[in-house]
């Protein structure tokens, strides 16, 4: 059987979300049995950002106003600049991620991905780490920033970049795996 047969994973995203984080974690999710939803505001497709242009079409399985952080057990947050930029601006989004962070739901952000984290306000005491730009910022919020490939506390996994991806995605499905954590 396979190790997450049993999990629902939401995957959020907007257009501009970098490419390998979010079809990294798409592929080991399901090779691990998840049952996983790319979800967005948009209806259709969204576009990833390559490196330095644009790059794929995901498709969108479920739009976000259809979905309930209910019908999930784990959260992944994907980076790229433009993304979570957009997403930290649409209050029905940032409160999808707050209610998986107060309910003590696996979530897996990576990069830029990281800053819903930041505008959920519920980062104060937390350990985690981002793409370098954003330490100011978590410091900020009040969490404990470190320079680390992949960070997790109390099923909330982060890391940095690309590089880190493969520490990532193996830490993502252990922490999915074992389920709920205590609430922030």
């Amino acid at each position: 059987m396979a190790r997450l047969s049993n999990k629902r994973v939401a995957i959020l995203t907007e257009e501009g979300f970098e490419q390998i984080e979010l079809t990294s974690p798409l592929e080991a999710l399901r090779n691990a049995g998840a049952t996983v939803d790319v979800i967005s505001p948009k209806s259709g497709k969204v576009k990833a950002w390559n490196k330095t242009d644009w790059g794929i079409e995901v498709k969108v399985d479920k739009q976000l106003s259809m979905v309930s952080p209910d019908d999930y057990d784990a959260l992944v947050l994907p980076g790229g600049v433009l993304n979570p930029d957009k997403l930290r601006q649409n209050k029905e989004a940032v409160a999808f991620v707050s209610a998986f962070v107060d309910e003590g739901k696996p979530i897996a952000a990576i990069c830029h991905g990281t800053q819903m984290l930041i505008e959920t306000g519920m980062m104060s005491g937390r350990n985690l780490t981002s793409f370098p730009s954003l330490e100011t910022d978590f410091k900020n919020a009040g969490a404990h920033w470190v320079d680390q490939e992949v960070v997790a506390d109390n099923g909330l996994v982060t890391s940095r970049k690309p590089a880190d991806l493969p520490a990532f995605n193996r830490k993502m499905i252990e922490e999915i795996e074992e389920g709920l954590h205590d609430a922030a």
